[in-house]
């Protein structure tokens, strides 16, 4: 099981998942069959501490399913994904990252210039830093959408 030690958890952004995808994220990791736990545990645990916030109410710059995020691994190159659910990571594009993955579980519900710290199963301290989030705005119902004429 991925543990963090105290002063990284303390540390630990807050973090803000709608809750119907709260919903659908834990169905997603709870049958999600791979081989390894230890990033599923970690998806559980992150949406375990995650503050829901009614969907309409997600701010447009929390990371989410479907984001395309920019970020910065602590050493690293910046980069660029789409946070998309299990299986989908597949599909045409190469910058689809599962939420599933310890990465994806990671930016799950960060916004710009958080932060975010875990340890693998070897013990190893991994970082990221959001830079950008870019989000779809949902349809509401008085938008009928792009028209036809």
């Amino acid at each position: 099981m991925t543990t963090i030690s105290l002063s990284d958890w303390s540390q630990s952004p807050e973090i803000l998942v709608g809750e119907a995808e709260h919903k659908r994220l834990v169905v997603a990791a709870l049958t999600d069959i791979g081989d390894s736990t230890d990033r599923i545990d970690f998806l559980l645990y992150e949406l375990d501490r995650a503050k829901l916030v009614r969907d309409a109410l997600l701010p447009p710059d929390v990371v989410r399913i479907g984001s395309i995020v920019r970020f910065k691994p602590i050493p690293g190159a910046e980069r660029t994904v789409k946070l998309v659910m299990p299986g989908e990571e597949h599909l045409p594009g190469d910058y689809r990252l599962s939420v599933t993955s310890a990465l994806g579980a990671a930016l799950l519900g960060l916004r710009p210039d958080h932060v975010m710290t875990w340890l693998d199963p070897d013990g190893a301290t991994h970082r990221v830093k959001v830079l950008k989030v870019a989000n779809t705005m949902p349809r509401t119902n008085d938008d009928p959408g792009p028209s036809a004429a």
